[in-house]
């Protein structure tokens, strides 16, 4: 008997979804190198200027249409072109399993 490999089920984000941070990944100034980094296990991540702001405001308590209304007033920019960006940056760090919804877990 064979085993069956078990599904991960894809997160995926909308503009009700409450992003965070996952236990195991962590964002935090080092003062060494004078830059942000994104601390997950057995790797160190330099996020751009535009990765670091869209992470401080995940805190799951902020939905992604929170981000992109706050992020769109900051800059004067178009609505949908923060929110694909957001969108992509967000969806790509829930794919790799550093980001979770808030809203679901707490369902």
């Amino acid at each position: 008997m064979s085993a069956v490999p078990a599904r991960t089920l894809r997160l995926e984000l909308t503009d009700a979804s409450r992003p965070r941070l996952a236990r195991h990944a962590r964002l935090k100034f080092d003062k060494v190198r004078e830059l942000w980094v994104l601390l997950v296990p057995e790797r160190v991540l330099v996020p751009d200027e535009t990765a670091i702001e869209i992470l401080n405001l995940c805190d799951g308590e902020r939905s992604i249409e929170d981000v992109v209304d706050l992020l769109s007033e900051k800059y004067a920019a178009d609505r949908e072109l923060i929110r694909t960006d957001v969108i992509a940056l967000l969806q790509d760090l829930a794919d790799k399993g550093y980001l979770i919804n808030a809203a679901e877990e707490k369902s």
